[in-house]
C-alpha cells in the first residue's frame, strides 16, 4: 500500500478481521480525518454482516468549536446510516495534566457507552503516526520494553475489547481515502498547540525523519518490541510457577530461583508479585528496578531487607522474598 491513495474494501476487510465475530461495535469518531475515514470504512465493511455499528463522539468541552464538530460527525454518521451519540465530559477540568485527564475521561465515557449499546468492541482510529509519537514519548519518559512496544492493536478495557486496526496505516492514506470520496473533516487546533507533547513532536517531524526516525521505522520498532515482550512474558509466566508460592495472604518468592533467572525475567516476577498486594501500580519503572537491585543484592549476600513500593511491603529474610500489603501510614 502507498500513502498516495486511499484504502480499498479488501484492505479494510483485512484490517477489520478481528471484528468478524463481533455482533455489536462502537467506533469513536472525533471528526478528524483519521476517525472520519475509520467510520466510513467500517460503515461499508459492516454491510451484509450480522453486526451492528454505532458511533460516539466525546465532547471534552475544552474548545468553542467542539459542539459544531460533534454535530458534523452526527450528520456524517446519519448519511452513512450509522447511529451516533455525543458523550459530554461535564466534570471540572484540572489545572494541570489536562491531556491525561481528558484521555481517562474519554475512555471512561466510551467504555460506558459500549456497555449501554451492548458492544463487545470499541474501535479507535490510532494510526502509524500516532504509534510513532507514542514510542518517542515513552522513550523520552524512560519506558522499558513493554512501554516501547507502543499501543497494542488489541487490549481489554473493563471487559470491552479495544481495537486499534489502523496502527500500520499512515495518516496520509486516510486523508487520501476521504479526498477520493470528497469527504471533509475537522482540524483540531489543539493538535498544533506547542503546550502539548504530541504537537511538539509533529513540529519536529521533518528533523526526525531526516535522521531516519520515520513513522514507518518507529512503528516497526514497536512491533519488534511487542514481539520480544510477548516472548519475555511467556518466560516470566513459566518462572512464576517455579519461584512463587502462596503462604496465606502473603506471596513468597524463592530467593535461589529468583537469583538464577535472567534479570529481566526476575524483575517481572517480582513486579507481578508486588502487583498482587499493591494499592496501585508502581508509577515508574526505575523504582521497580531499584527495588529489584536491592532485593537481588540482599539475597546474594544473605542479608535481610525491608522495603515498601506502591502500597506493598517487601521483606527479604532467610533466602526468601515475602510480599504483603503494607500497613497504613501513621500521621502525627
Amino acid at each position: 500500500m502507498t500513502a498516495e491513495r486511499g484504502l480499498n474494501a479488501d484492505e479494510a476487510a483485512n484490517l477489520f478481521g478481528p471484528l468478524e465475530k463481533a455482533s455489536s461495535v462502537l467506533v469513536a469518531v472525533s471528526g478528524g480525518a483519521d476517525s472520519m475515514a475509520l467510520l466510513l470504512l467500517l460503515s461499508e465493511w459492516v454491510k451484509g454482516r450480522d453486526a451492528r455499528l454505532t458511533a460516539a463522539t466525546v465532547n471534552h468541552c475544552l474548545r468553542s468549536t467542539s459542539e459544531d464538530e460533534a454535530r458534523k460527525v452526527a450528520r456524517f454518521a446519519k448519511s452513512l446510516g450509522v447511529r451516533h451519540k455525543v458523550l459530554v465530559w461535564t466534570d471540572d477540568k484540572p489545572a494541570s495534566g489536562i491531556e491525561e485527564a481528558a484521555r481517562a475521561a474519554r475512555y471512561r465515557l466510551l467504555v460506558g457507552q459500549a456497555r449501554k449499546t451492548g458492544a463487545s468492541h470499541l474501535v479507535t482510529a490510532h494510526t502509524l503516526d500516532d504509534q510513532a509519537e507514542t514510542v518517542l514519548m515513552r522513550l523520552a519518559a524512560g519506558s522499558g520494553p513493554s512501554g516501547l512496544a507502543g499501543m497494542r492493536e488489541e487490549s481489554l478495557r473493563e471487559g470491552v475489547v479495544h481495537l486499534r486496526p489502523l496502527l500500520t496505516i499512515p495518516k496520509t492514506q486516510l486523508i487520501a481515502t476521504l479526498q477520493a470520496r470528497g469527504i471533509d473533516w475537522c482540524e483540531d487546533a489543539m493538535n498544533r498547540d506547542p503546550r502539548f507533547a504530541r504537537p511538539r513532536l509533529r513540529a519536529a517531524r521533518e528533523i526526525l525523519e531526516s535522521e531516519g526516525l520515520t513513522a514507518g521505522r518507529l512503528g516497526l520498532f514497536a512491533r519488534r518490541m511487542e514481539r520480544m515482550n510477548r516472548a519475555v512474558e511467556k518466560l516470566a509466566a513459566v518462572a512464576w510457577s517455579d519461584a512463587v508460592r502462596q503462604d496465606g495472604a502473603r506471596t513468597v518468592l524463592d530467593g535461589d530461583v529468583l537469583l538464577a533467572l535472567p534479570e529481566e525475567i526476575a524483575l517481572r516476577v517480582l513486579v507481578r508479585a508486588i502487583g498482587q498486594h499493591a494499592a496501585h501500580a508502581p508509577d515508574r519503572l526505575a523504582r521497580s528496578e531499584a527495588l529489584f537491585e536491592a532485593v537481588r543484592d540482599a539475597l546474594a549476600e544473605r542479608k535481610s531487607l525491608g522495603r515498601t513500593l506502591a502500597g506493598a511491603k517487601i521483606a527479604v529474610r532467610a533466602g526468601e522474598v515475602t510480599i504483603s500489603p503494607a500497613p497504613p501510614r501513621r500521621f502525627a
